[in-house]
């Protein structure tokens, strides 16, 4: 049985368009798992409760963007997750860094560091501890 080369020009097409979709919407389904997780949430919730980073980003609005998947910076796994998530606000914008434990008794996620990396360079510890800010300057460098 013979194919026609406008036979096959149509299913090679038709395969493009289908895996094409099928990237798109899973990448849009991790995207979305990631904005509704909830280290991801409090990692926000610190942001939005510091006004010295919502000043120095001239948030409000803050604009929240999708995390790169590919990015090193970004592992999670059962107990650790470790984020870098882009925001931008009328100034300026920058990154905001991130490492959350998994409590293993009541199973919630803990923000145990957070830190806002600027575009300028300027680097603003969400979290009062010092040991906290210390440990986030050095996962910022490594990236």
């Amino acid at each position: 049985m013979r194919v026609s080369n406008s036979q096959l020009q149509q299913l090679t097409i038709f395969t493009t368009v289908v895996t094409g979709a099928g990237t798109g919407i899973m990448y849009f389904l991790l995207q979305k798992k990631f904005s509704e997780s909830e280290y991801y949430r409090l990692a926000l919730q610190e942001l939005e409760a510091c006004p010295v980073a919502m000043e120095k980003l001239g948030a409000p609005p803050l604009k929240v963007h999708n995390i790169h998947l590919m990015d090193r910076n970004n592992r999670v796994d059962q107990q650790t997750a470790q984020i870098k998530i882009p925001v931008t606000g009328s100034r300026t914008g920058g990154y905001l860094y991130t490492c959350s434990l998994r409590d293993p008794i009541t199973n919630r996620w803990c923000l145990k560091e957070a830190a806002l990396k600027l575009r300028e360079g300027q680097t603003i510890s969400l979290l009062k501890s010092s040991a906290a800010a210390a440990r986030m300057q050095q996962i910022t460098y490594r990236g």
